[in-house]
């Protein structure tokens, strides 16, 4: 990744599976812009940063934005859509389906065919697209109901609504079911140097079927970011869903921050941060093709943008690696 004459980055791009997406190694996720009130938000966000994070990471380069309908109960979907809006040049968009509110305003999981249709249509006008660049299955539940949602998307692929269809979550077995049915171009796995489980059997598979891996919380939702602290962390809004993470209680607290330590120090070897170090530690893996990055201002996205060319040497990884071996279990 280098910059251009206009300050821009220029970053090698992936093939997202066998799709006809070329992506940047870092996307913009939108889970923390969605505002605060709803069951995993991240506090209160002010609009009008959202929107300039937004710009900002297409600014230097950023081809992608994940998203889902239910960050910010739609919230996230409607920033996303104003402020591509009028673009020349419009990066993919990438959504995700399967949680919706019941009657008393609480989160459910469904995959009924005509919840899913009905979500995709909401979507769309949101988004404010003719059609979804890849739709997602946000979680396999209810797993008995796996066929019955991804047959629905099979069918709006069809349609033309979307382009593409992926899936979030979703382990190896579950993954072979839709594959009997038709292949996910993608897959989205929660994966970190906190969150290592993926590459014992998921990463793999993937690989060796062509599915393409965008991976969420690579600094595991900012803790890993070099700018999470003590203060900070007990500090959170009451309605941050980090409150009651396990990562940002003790004894797990002291110990990352303590990673992060050691994450600043390699990143200072480097001319680069502590989370651009934690992003690229999942860039490394041949399986993943990318890594979703969120940014609730402009600064915290210029803060992340190295990390689309990092490569950590042997010696970095080495140290990761004993490091996070002698942590608390």
């Amino acid at each position: 990744m280098t910059v251009t004459d206009k300050g821009t980055w220029s970053m090698q791009k992936k093939a997202l599976g066998d799709t006809d997406m070329q992506i940047t190694p870092i996307g913009f996720g939108s889970w923390a812009i969605g505002g605060a009130n709803w069951a995993y938000a991240w506090g209160p966000q002010d609009d009008g940063e959202a929107i300039d994070a937004i710009l900002k990471a297409l600014d230097i380069g950023i081809n992608w934005i994940d998203t889902a309908a239910v960050y910010g109960l739609g919230h996230s979907e409607e920033l996303v859509g104003n402020a591509v809006s009028g673009l020349k040049e419009r990066p993919y968009l990438f959504t995700k389906c399967s949680l919706v509110q019941d009657g008393s305003g609480k989160l459910r999981s469904c995959l009924d065919a005509g919840s899913l249709r009905r979500e995709c249509e909401a979507s769309l006008k949101r988004l404010g697209v003719d059609s979804i660049d890849l739709y997602q299955i946000h979680w396999p539940d209810p797993d008995k109901d796996i066929e019955q949602g991804w047959e629905e998307l099979v069918r709006l692929r069809e349609e033309g609504l979307v382009r593409h269809i992926g899936v979030s979550n979703f382990n190896v077995s579950q993954l072979r079911r839709v594959m009997a049915i038709a292949p996910p171009a993608s897959l989205q796995p929660p994966y970190s140097m906190l969150r290592p489980a993926v590459e014992r059997e998921i990463l793999p598979f993937c690989r060796e079927h062509n599915i393409g891996v965008i991976v969420y919380s690579p600094m595991l939702s900012g803790m890993l970011s070099g700018s999470m602290s003590r203060e900070r962390a007990e500090a959170l809004p009451p309605d941050d869903w980090r409150r009651n993470n396990r990562e940002f209680q003790e004894p797990r607290l002291s110990a990352n921050l303590e990673l992060v330590e050691l994450l600043k120090q390699i990143g200072r070897k480097h001319g680069r941060s502590a989370g651009e170090a934690a992003i690229a530690w999942t860039l490394r893996h041949p399986a993943v093709t990318g890594a979703i990055v969120g940014g609730r201002n402009a600064r915290q996205v210029e803060g992340i943008a190295g990390a689309g060319d990092f490569s950590l040497d042997d010696a970095d990884i080495d140290a990761i690696e004993r490091f996070i071996a002698g942590m608390p279990v």
